[in-house]
């Protein structure tokens, strides 16, 4: 479904490819809620991080629709890059200094 709808799904959160920002919690945007039971889209800046690390076109596409829906801005993505920068050796499978690369270019390109 996710195929024909042209829609991206993940089942995982971007926490488990790169470090959690720090505050995401409170940067969740609330979705529904349904009894007990609320639904949240996970922090923006997380997420647009997530993506930049990836650079599929398909991603560097929502990370330019969530800076012009205006959900996040290239001065505070790049503050959230830092807060985490140190914690990517935890992570093997980045490479810290691409992953820099790409967010520096992104943001440079959309100030």
């Amino acid at each position: 479904m996710k195929d024909e709808l042209d829609i991206n799904v993940e089942l995982a959160s971007p926490d488990q490819f790169i470090p959690a920002v720090p505050g995401w919690r409170e940067r969740s945007l609330s979705i529904a809620r349904h009894g007990q039971l609320e639904f949240f889209h996970y922090d923006p800046y997380g997420q647009t991080l997530s993506k930049l690390q990836r650079r599929h076109d398909r991603d560097i596409q929502d990370a330019r629709s969530f800076l012009r829906d205006g959900l996040i801005d290239v001065a505070r993505l790049l503050e959230m890059f830092e807060q985490i920068e140190l914690e990517l050796i935890r992570y093997p499978a980045v490479d810290a200094a691409s992953f820099r690369s790409a967010v520096l270019e992104f943001c440079d390109e959309n100030r």
